[in-house]
Order: C-alpha cells, then structure tokens, then sequence
C-alpha cells in the first residue's frame, strides 16, 4: 500500500509528560482521515510535529514514500502540508487578504500585486463556498470568519495535504454542512485531509478511516463505516460515554437576570449589531440564544459581561442596575462569564494555571494578605480544582496555561467560573474544542448549576446542545431577537428557518 504521509514511530516529550508515545499514523491518498482523541490525547501535538511547528524526539516522517525532515513550517508549506490550526494564526490588525498571503505575496518589481492576489482569494472563496470580506481587519470579524480565513490560507498556498484542528469547533450548523462539502470536494480533486475532531457525528459522516489516541498513545486504526459511534468514543475515552442528556423538568424560579432594550452600535458598520434587545432569565432555568454566528451574539454577550458599553438599554442583576457597571463589579455581584474565545478573552496564556484560576478572586482575603499574595493557599486552590474538573496538565498548577491543550485550557476557565458560585453564568460556546467524555461532564455541570438554583444564559451554534440543554431558545437574526421558542415544541428544522430569517415568531 502506497501512503501520501506515514508517521512511524512517532514520540515527543514535554516537561512531565509524553504527548506522543511511539504513535503511528498512516494516510492514503484522497481520503478523509480523522484523528480522535480526549483532551490531551496528543493530537494537536502529532499534527504539529507533521507541520513542522515541533521536532520529534524520535521515530521518522515519510511524504509519498520518501523520508523527509521538516524542521518548520515553512519546511511543511514546500512538502504541499498545509494547517488550520485550533487556535488561529492570524495578524489581529491586517486585513483579511493581506492575512491570506502572508508570507506567499504575488509581487512585481517588489511591489505586492494587490489586485492579483484579491482576484484569486475571491475565485477561491466563491468555489469554495467561504464568503469573506478582503478589506475587514481580523480583530474586527467573528471567530467563524477567522476560521474560513485559515482554510482560505491553506487553498492559497496549492497545499495538497490539508491539517484541519477541529475546525467545526466555531461553526454554526449550518456552516458545518457546507465545510463537510468543501472536504468531500477537495478530496474528490486528490487533495489528502486530516481531520482532527471530537465530533463523533462528523467523523461518520465525512472521514473514510480514523485513527484514536489515548493518553499519547495510539489505540488503533478503524474503518469509519464498519463502527458505532459509541464505540469510537469507548476507543476514546476507554469506557462507555452517555451520549444523550439526562435532564429532569425544574420549574422556573424568580427572575434574576433582566435586560430591557439592549442596543450596541456595530464597531464596523454603522448598523446597530445589537437592536433594542429584551429578554429575561429565571433561577432554575437554562436560557440558549441561538443563531448563525456574526448576527450580533458576541456583541451581546460583551455589552451584558462589561467588555464594551452598550449604547442604550438596561441590565439588572438580582434587581440592581448594572448597565454601567465595571467588569469587576458584575463579576463580584454574581455574574460568570466562560467566553467564546478562552485565549484572548478568558486566561493570560504566559501565568501558570494556578495563577488563572484566581483571576477573578486574587484580590480576596483568602488569596491575598497586607497587599501580598498568598502563594500556598493560591496553589492548594488551584491544586482542588485541577482535581475536581479533571484538568490533565504536565505540571499541575505550575503548568503554563500556553502549552496546555485546547480543551483543558476551557476546563481551566469552566471550573474558575463555576467555582466563584454565581448567580447568573453566561456560558459562550462552553464545550467548544471538548470530547465527548468533557461535553458529557460540562453539560452535567451546567445542569446541576440550573438546579441548584442559578440561571443559565447559554449561547451556542451547537443545534443538538441547543435543543437538549435549553429550557428556552431564543434565536437572533441581524441582531434582533426573532423568536422566544420551547424546546419541547420545536424542531432542529424550525429552528434553523428561524435562524436564517426566513421565520418570526412572537417575541415577548
């Protein structure tokens, strides 16, 4: 059999732990082939080393055959490896297409070709489906729109080895769908994929073969359509996941969350991104907004956590105005916040963890003394909730937060807000990037919190989570609120009309 990439032997270290150990992957050519793992597993890892982003610390790599080194990525782009990276690699203040061809720009008498490389960009976004906006600075377009930046990167490039690193993790449902075609597609031209992935219902319905990692090593190689989805996810996670949410009725209580007329101005058009918005939220109850991301959530979410002013309206906490409020003090009035993006809005990826799980409370008694902070009860603290959520780290809570993997990075900000005991939680995408093991953990969590008396304030291009967490949906479009839905009586397909804008329903 002849394999366009053979990984044989593979091991890489890292301070306390073995991320690879002696792991052996083989692709063929023109298939889709996942990688499935639990936080931590080692895949990003694998995938790095093949990137060039990590050099091995044993075992060899083969392109077509032949024995290569790639000492960067550079070393990667010439092999035609290309990678959409979980956490994006972008310039936050360049634009869109100056992004795109970074590094690879078309250029005449040292003079970049501006209108050569749009033309290409936008042949490549119109065939491909990824509709983008040249002009647009990074740092002024949603997480779903960086994320079709990344793959635009990567067709740019002519790469013929494509590394996807969850890239469904900050997609809408829709989105999802239209991503599955772009890769069915590009492997039908004879391009290779390697799909890294938690979603077991993506792994059957796109990879031909899948590779499972557990703790750094290798558990085998299966043929996609010869498996249930539950045993992936026992090779996973190494026992039996309920894969379904168990959730009893809980009668609403008082309300504690109220917002009236909420309206933020767009910060790149002059559309309100947010349009006199009102809604509320009880005690035992989990309300989900939901919508196609870039239809003013994120804006929303900032204005209620303090991140940006809104323009107009009012929030109340427990019956007291926090409208104008500081970060601080809606954090200390009972308000947590796990955001939708962890790195640039939820940790310092250069402090430890310990130093990250007191964030929100370093300033406390209990952490701080005459100024000073209290480093053994810091740690001890840390050290109780590494325990409690099952953070996996290679140095406990001396780790830095940077090299942890993506999904324990989000248990690190899960388990810090939680513990803070708040009132309202605003949960943003919460098991973005986890396995199946940690959604299965994060939603009981979620629902305990509803049940012990808090109020949850979901918001999630997750349809299956959506519907089965939700007590109530409300769906935004064009940043209004369109619909006030029950879960119980609604379909995945009414709701997603909703989401499109192709339907209003009565909105209290």
């Amino acid at each position: 059999m002849d394999y366009v990439i053979e990984m044989c032997n593979i091991t890489k270290k890292f301070p306390g732990i073995i991320a690879n150990d002696d792991v052996t992957l083989q692709v063929k050519k023109g298939e889709i082939h996942a990688i499935l793992g639990e936080n931590g597993a080692g895949k990003s890892t694998l995938m790095s080393v093949l990137f060039g982003m990590y050099q091995p610390d044993g075992g060899k790599i083969k392109i077509g055959g032949r024995e290569v080194e790639i000492n960067d990525p550079n070393d990667a782009n010439h092999l035609g490896i290309g990678m959409v990276h979980q956490h994006f690699k972008l310039v936050q203040n360049f634009t869109v297409l100056e992004n795109i061809i970074l590094g690879v720009e078309p250029t005449n008498k040292g003079f970049i070709k501006r209108d050569d490389a749009r033309a290409r960009v936008l042949k490549l976004s119109e065939k491909y489906g990824l509709k983008i906006d040249p002009d647009a600075l990074i740092e002024d377009i949603t997480v779903g729109m960086q994320q079709r930046v990344e793959i635009l990167k990567m067709l740019y490039r002519n790469n013929e080895i494509l590394i996807f690193d969850e890239p469904t993790a900050v997609l809408t449902p829709q989105e999802i769908e239209e991503l599955m075609k772009i890769m069915k597609g590009l492997v039908s031209e004879g391009k290779s994929i390697l799909f890294i992935t938690h979603k077991l219902n993506e792994i059957k319905a796109v990879a031909d073969r899948c590779t499972v990692l557990r703790k750094g090593k290798c558990v085998g190689t299966v043929n996609v359509a010869d498996v249930t989805k539950e045993e992936l996810s026992e090779m996973m996670v190494g026992r039996r996941v309920d894969l379904v949410v168990d959730k009893k009725d809980v009668k609403p209580g008082n309300v504690i969350f109220d917002v009236q007329g909420l309206t933020v101005k767009n910060k790149a058009s002059s559309k309100n991104a947010v349009n006199n918005v009102s809604f509320n939220v009880h005690r035992n109850e989990i309300v989900c907004i939901a919508g196609v991301d870039g239809n003013g959530q994120s804006e929303l979410v900032y204005a209620l956590t303090g991140l940006i002013p809104a323009n107009k309206g009012k929030i109340e906490l427990n019956g007291k105005d926090i409208t104008n409020a500081s970060i601080r003090k809606r954090t200390l009035s009972g308000i947590g916040h796990i955001p939708e993006d962890r790195q640039r809005y939820g940790l310092i990826l250069d402090y430890d963890l310990g130093y990250n799980l007191v964030l929100q409370s370093y300033f406390s008694q209990h952490f701080t003394s005459h100024g000073m902070l209290k480093y053994n009860d810091i740690y001890n603290y840390a050290d109780e909730l590494i325990d409690k959520f099952d953070i996996r780290t290679g140095q406990g809570a001396k780790t830095m937060v940077r090299s942890m993997s993506g999904g324990n990075q989000q248990k690190a900000i899960i388990a810090r807000e939680i513990d803070r005991d708040p009132d309202l939680l605003i949960a943003v995408q919460p098991t973005r990037g986890l396995d199946v093991g940690a959604i299965e953990y994060i939603h009981k969590r979620l629902i305990d919190e509803r049940d012990e008396g808090k109020g949850i304030l979901l918001v999630s291009f997750e349809l299956d989570e959506v519907m089965n967490l939700s007590d109530r949906i409300l769906v935004m479009y064009e940043g209004n609120i369109v619909a006030d839905l029950n879960p119980k009586d609604t379909t995945v397909q009414e709701l997603g009309l909703y989401m499109a804008g192709s339907k209003r329903g009565n909105v209290a």
